[in-house]
């Protein structure tokens, strides 16, 4: 009898090691970069236009500029200039003149995409690519965002704010699989496989509200709990996108020494891609809880991250 139980104790901790191994390995194949942007099909794209009804559409990406509070180092500033024209009229006898522009700065500042280059665990990323193959100086050389096709899915804003009885939720709450299932309920939608989900927390209004703290909003904030971020890869979403800098709760959940525990769920083991800084405020004033969303990544090779701003569309 101990020799079995022994056996079967050796035999479940090899499946146990096997199971945790899982999530090197795409559902869509070795090759695979793609991540859950492979659930966007003609079938899904066609399903998410007929959710238009007004034909509003809503910015979701903030207004950036040197001042926008960013996850350290990460700055920006942009410098105007006008080439070979300030000592004349202008080129040519019509004296055309011109204003150009350099950007200075990190590509994952303000409304921003993280792609599924920027998170990994121990060096190892999404589909089990490791660490020197995929990161080089010049560019990622593997799962770089130009790779990513447009996103066009169904777009769900869950209003945190109102399950939790808050203006802005207090930092470090992280949203659970039950605070998502109930907040869902309350508003009458289900979240479905290929959607893009949004949480709502007031943050933003850290930024150009009554409470403006551009210090609180960057160093700590509300977020996606574990077993959220758990449950909507279990429901196969898209994308997660909030109106905070880094999505997840901080301090992080539990007072555990993890670090962005959350983002290692979605982006290495799930394929999901994380949108951060985006103001869901117009959606929820007008209880838009679902919505065609549309999002173009400028097509920059090797890019862990880019600026955006996505489009929803109702």
């Amino acid at each position: 009898m101990k020799t079995f139980a022994l056996a079967a104790a050796i035999v479940c901790g090899i499946a146990s090691s096997a199971g945790a191994q899982d999530w090197r390995e795409s559902p869509w194949g070795p090759e695979d970069e793609l991540g859950a942007a492979n659930h966007i099909t003609p079938e899904s794209v066609l399903e998410a236009s007929k959710l238009i009804k007004t034909g509003k559409t809503y910015n979701l990406g903030i207004v950036v500029d040197s001042k926008t509070p960013a996850f350290s180092p990460r700055s920006m500033s942009i410098t105007v200039l006008q080439p070979n024209q300030i000592t004349t009229q202008g080129l040519g006898t019509n004296g055309m003149t011109y204003n150009d522009d350099i950007f200075m700065g990190w590509l994952g500042i303000g409304p921003q995409i993280d792609g599924l280059g920027h998170i990994g665990i121990k060096h190892e990323y999404y589909n089990g690519l490791q660490g020197a193959e995929v990161a080089k100086a010049d560019g990622l050389a593997k799962l770089g965002l130009e790779k990513l096709p447009p996103m066009v899915t169904r777009g769900v804003v869950l209003d945190m704010t109102k399950h939790y009885g808050q203006e802005i939720i207090t930092e470090g709450t992280a949203y659970t699989k039950e605070d998502i299932i109930a907040v869902a309920k309350a508003q009458g939608v289900e979240l479905k496989k290929g959607d893009t989900v949004f949480f709502h927390s007031g943050w933003l209004n850290l930024l150009d509200g009554e409470n403006q703290d551009h210090d609180r909003y960057v160093s700590v904030e509300p977020g996606l709990g574990i077993t959220g971020a758990e449950y909507l890869a279990e429901i196969g979403v898209v994308a997660v996108g909030a109106d905070t800098w880094g999505l997840e709760a901080l301090p992080f959940e539990n007072g555990t020494d993890g670090v962005f525990a959350v983002h290692q769920i979605l982006i290495p083991k799930n394929g999901i891609y994380i949108l951060e800084n985006m103001d869901t405020r117009e959606l929820v004033k007008d209880e838009a809880w679902e919505f065609m969303f549309v999002l173009g990544v400028t097509r920059m090779k090797g890019a862990v991250q880019m600026m955006i701003n996505p489009t929803a569309i109702r």
